[in-house]
């Protein structure tokens, strides 16, 4: 497998398995879910092996909900475990959120007030996880809709301080602080410069649209539409403070060819190939 410097990476996606096996694009990494590959055997599993043969590969959860009040469920961990046992991915990440309680599993990312309580549950849960894998893990910093009370704890000293507890690392979802910061009337570039940028591991960048009731009083984190101008504009303020990182371009509905997703991918490419260029945005 090629040992380059990771740059931009792309979401793999079971239509795209044919061109991504034959992308020789410097730099190139795929990220996967890896709730769809916890499988024995099977001809998805055989793809990503395929995949992971030619490519860096990493691994992006959507279920272990770090935040609930339960540690992961047992077996989902087993399972992931030994998923990555069998494709050593560059790196594996989840989110800060929760999405399980009392056996009922939820399909969406849901938010929890970030006290000092939680902070200490989170931070068990990802020692749990971190101790199945044998490897630090990534976290996410979350979209946020509404407003939440009962924070003690501001987002970027929540991050920081689970980095400190758990040795873990984080992604930082760029179009996740812009929607975020849209949505709550707060300020983007200020929560960036506050982000514990030394810990990052990977960037996310994505696509968003308007709520079809509130408009743009309320903006989605939908993942289908091509990465926003401003999203560009505030991932190239991270890079020029904080230096290149392996950056994903999630896109998971309204897929276009492979060819389109690879010429976003180009732009982020460029980026990071040439980070001495980068200046902050006034």
């Amino acid at each position: 497998m090629p040992t380059a410097p990771l740059t931009a990476g792309l979401g793999l996606k079971p239509e795209h398995f044919d061109g991504a096996l034959a992308c020789t694009a410097p730099g190139l990494w795929w990220e996967v879910h890896p709730e769809n590959y916890l499988a024995d055997g099977g001809p998805r599993l055989a793809w990503l092996e395929a995949i992971r043969a030619c490519h860096p590969v990493a691994l992006h959860g959507v279920s272990l909900s770090l935040a609930s009040d339960a540690p992961p469920d047992a077996r989902h961990l087993a399972r992931l475990a030994a998923l990555a046992a069998r494709i050593d991915p560059v790196l594996v990440s989840e989110h800060l959120a929760w999405s399980a309680w009392g056996g009922a599993w939820h399909p969406d990312l849901l938010p929890f007030p970030r006290t000092t309580e939680s902070l200490q549950r989170i931070a068990d849960n990802i020692g749990r996880t971190q101790d199945a894998l044998r490897r630090p893990i990534a976290i996410e910093n979350p979209s946020h809709y509404l407003h939440l009370d009962g924070h003690d704890w501001a987002e970027t000293d929540f991050l920081a301080e689970l980095v400190r507890r758990t040795g873990c690392l984080l992604l930082l979802d760029v179009n996740n602080v812009f929607v975020s910061a849209r949505n709550l009337g707060t300020d983007a570039r200020a929560y960036l410069d506050a982000f514990p940028l030394h810990a990052v591991a990977e960037i996310h960048l994505a696509g968003h649209h308007p709520d079809p009731v509130h408009g743009e009083a309320l903006l989605i984190d939908s993942h289908d539409a091509p990465v926003d101008e401003a999203v560009w504009a505030l991932y190239a303020d991270v890079l020029a403070r904080g230096g290149p990182r392996p950056t994903l371009i999630e896109r998971d509905g309204n897929l276009p060819a492979l060819s389109t997703l690879l010429d976003e991918r180009a732009r982020a490419h460029g980026l990071l190939s040439s980070p001495q260029a980068l200046q902050p945005c006034a």
